[in-house]
């Protein structure tokens, strides 16, 4: 049995910019967190000759074609596993469509587990640009490719995004103290709403294709953004990085009729009010978690729950996919 897991992720500024419509002719940048929330894949080899995949659904087949789930399919045809003697079960810490990543997740999870099946050594680089390859070239998914990056390498992260494909990455030079009050007044609150992001994506990739001017300043700007938020947390100026942050949210917002609803612009407003400087939707919007930047963080948690928005506490994962059993 092999087990691996895969961090989810936050995003803290430049987001959007890694999609190949906007990176391809403009070059993007972001700066994301792994956080201490996984995807896990255990695999497993069967007795019979046949092929068990259990995720929301049960799919029982005797080849790979078979398969319906399409990121499971492609990876086991990219990793050349035909033998029909596998199980494969997923489980989440936090499920899918709620903005953390969580299929760059799965995709890097899963194929951390089918290399170790078959001793194949990759590095994290190579893990997240094959995910990629799964995802948006093989499926065709109008989305960006800080998911996997982050999925794979983990830690606090900067990413450049080159008009040629390249990926360069480095950790972000943030100091002891930086780190724990980044962690401690961080505070993600869950909005009740699940949505999908490749729908909303597309109305970004869109226009970005078709060179709608608003929508590719506004990513200018929020590339501009991911910079700033860089700086301040090098620097250790955490207020500066939580003005940031509600400045990228009223800029995302701006970019699709989709990002947000009524009770997601109330429940924001309610929290700049009571105890945050800053916030943001994490992923593509429309749903999923609310993250905020608090200068008081018992005032925040009181509005919130006041709200009934359930928090989830996390610490930064520095490990990113892993195998954690395997025998």
């Amino acid at each position: 049995m092999i087990i691996t897991r895969s961090p989810l992720r936050v995003s803290l500024g430049g987001g959007g910019t890694d999609l190949p419509s906007y990176y391809r002719e403009f070059g993007g940048f972001l700066v994301a967190a792994a956080i201490d929330k996984y995807v896990y894949i255990t695999q497993h080899r069967t007795f019979q000759p046949e092929i068990i995949i259990k995720y929301s659904k049960l799919e029982r087949v005797k080849s790979v074609e078979e398969i319906e789930h399409p990121i499971i399919r492609e990876a086991l045809k990219l990793t050349g596993m035909v033998d029909p003697h596998l199980e494969l079960t997923s489980m989440a810490d936090i499920p899918g469509g709620t903005g953390l990543g969580s299929s760059g997740s799965f995709t890097t999870a899963l194929l951390k587990a089918l290399h170790a099946h078959k001793k194949n050594i990759i590095s994290p680089a190579e893990l997240a640009e094959q995910a990629c390859d799964i995802e948006l070239n093989k499926l065709g998914e109008p989305i960006g490719k800080q998911d996997q990056y982050i999925a794979a390498i983990g830690g606090i992260t900067a990413f450049t995004f080159h008009p040629d494909g390249r990926v360069e990455y480095r950790p972000c030079n943030i100091s002891e103290e930086t780190h724990f009050n980044l962690e401690d007044n961080l505070l993600l609150f869950f909005t009740g709403y699940s949505r999908s992001a490749s729908a909303i994506l597309k109305d970004q990739n869109d226009k970005s294709k078709s060179r709608d001017q608003a929508m590719l300043d506004n990513l200018h700007y929020t590339k501009e953004l991911g910079y700033q938020s860089l700086a301040a947390l090098e620097s250790g100026q955490l207020e500066e990085f939580g003005r940031l942050m509600d400045i990228h949210w009223q800029r995302k917002k701006a970019r699709s009729s989709g990002m947000s609803n009524a009770p997601i612009n109330e429940w924001y407003d309610y929290a700049m009010a009571h105890g945050a400087l800053g916030g943001k939707l994490i992923g593509a919007g429309g749903g999923g978690f609310l993250m905020f930047y608090a200068g008081d963080k018992q005032k925040l948690r009181h509005a919130m729950r006041e709200k009934g928005l359930q928090e989830v506490r996390f610490r930064f994962d520095f490990e990113g996919a892993k195998v954690v059993a395997q025998n």
